[in-house]
């Protein structure tokens, strides 16, 4: 079984990770939490879930407003050319619906499936806000413990400049 908000809360507890959750209504875009996010401080994420023609797959964090041109994004993380994941695969690695991707979701990676990928906009932010493995929520971590987090899930995740020319190579 995939681990719930209450399981995320309990190891974010458990690590010594301090979190601000709101409760909202359901959110699928970053245009729909916009209005949301106007008074949550902090920089704000999407979430991509990735498959490469090798089939390796990637969760990609970015800025919520970052522009993302999937027909280079894999000259920036160095795979095959790249697609969304299903929603089954989605489920099965990251157990989380579509419009639920998170970081927080590499929690349920216990076979260390996914490559954590995170964009480099992002660390100008010292509050990022994730949904806690559901779109019904929004919690605010700092980016410090975010990261203690990802190491004691084992995810050491690669940071990515959209702002570089993707690598011809």
């Amino acid at each position: 079984m995939p681990a719930t908000r209450e399981d995320l809360m309990r190891k974010l507890d458990s690590l010594g990770i301090a979190t601000t959750t709101t409760d909202h209504p359901a959110v699928f875009t970053v245009a729909e939490s916009d209005a949301l996010h106007a008074d949550m401080p902090g920089g704000h994420t999407k979430n991509l879930f990735l498959k490469d023609a090798k089939g390796r797959l990637f969760l990609f964090v970015a800025e919520a407003h970052a522009q993302i041109d999937m027909k280079k994004l894999h000259k920036h993380i160095g795979s095959a050319r790249l697609s969304f994941g299903k929603p089954d695969l989605l489920l099965d690695k990251l157990g989380v619906e579509p419009g639920s991707v998170t970081a927080f979701s590499v929690l349920n990676d216990q076979d260390h499936a996914v490559t954590l990928l995170v964009d480099q906009a992002l660390m100008a932010h010292d509050i990022w806000n994730c949904h806690p493995l559901v779109n019904t929520a929004t919690t605010a971590i700092a980016k410090e413990d975010l990261f203690a987090f990802f190491n004691a899930t084992g995810h050491t995740p690669t940071l990515i400049d959209l702002t570089l020319p993707p690598n011809e190579g």
